[in-house]
């Protein structure tokens, strides 16, 4: 038996990341090293089309979201991409170095991509912090704080007449009276079993 809600258990926040020409909403950063310039590594699918611009661009940018984070923030750039919508026409950003760091974020690091390692889903990016700063002391939001409140914080609203399937990972949204065995969230990649039936 393999239950994978466990890794929700994980502690790990909520942000934004973004680079040159798109972003998308990540949880799993992590610091893996300090000192002047502290190493931090984010996992992005393979199939995300921020994981695309990443590998083609020097820079990247992870923005701090809070608990009180407005939830269009998550739906723009966790729900949707950048291939058929342009998200910074949506979001307010401001610009360092060339890269739209998230205005409405605890804060932000800049970092300068180092490595990169591959597997058969994500594709691990590592940037060495070259700039960073606090905007305010706000409660990061963390994983699971945005599982347990992803309708509210999302404001999940369904078509009426139409059969809603919601996904348990990101709230990704499928319409349709059942769901195939072999359907994977466009989104996260979660198989049909991380969908649930959403109530009117």
């Amino acid at each position: 038996m393999k239950n994978k809600k466990i890794t929700r258990k994980i502690t790990q926040g909520v942000y934004s990341l973004t680079t040159k020409n798109g972003g998308c909403i990540v949880d799993a950063v992590s610091q893996i090293s300090s000192g002047d310039n502290p190493l931090v590594a984010v996992a992005v699918m393979n199939s995300n089309f921020t994981n695309e611009l990443l590998k083609e661009n020097d820079t990247f940018a992870i923005s701090v979201l809070d608990k009180e984070v407005d939830g269009k923030i998550i739906e723009t750039f966790g729900l949707n991409s950048m291939r058929d919508i342009n998200k910074f026409e949506e979001i307010e950003t401001v610009e360092i170095n060339e890269i739209k760091i998230i205005k409405q974020s605890i804060g932000y690091m800049l970092c300068e991509k180092v490595d990169m390692i591959e597997n058969e889903t994500h594709t691990l990016f590592i940037g060495k912090i070259i700039e960073a700063d606090v905007f305010n002391d706000l409660e990061p939001m963390s994983y699971s704080h945005y599982q347990s409140h992803k309708d509210e914080i999302l404001k999940v609203k369904t078509e009426d007449g139409k059969t809603a399937w919601i996904c348990t990972i990101c709230g990704y949204i499928y319409y349709g009276d059942s769901i195939d065995d072999d359907f994977r969230c466009p989104i996260c990649g979660a198989d049909k079993y991380d969908f649930k039936i959403k109530e009117n």
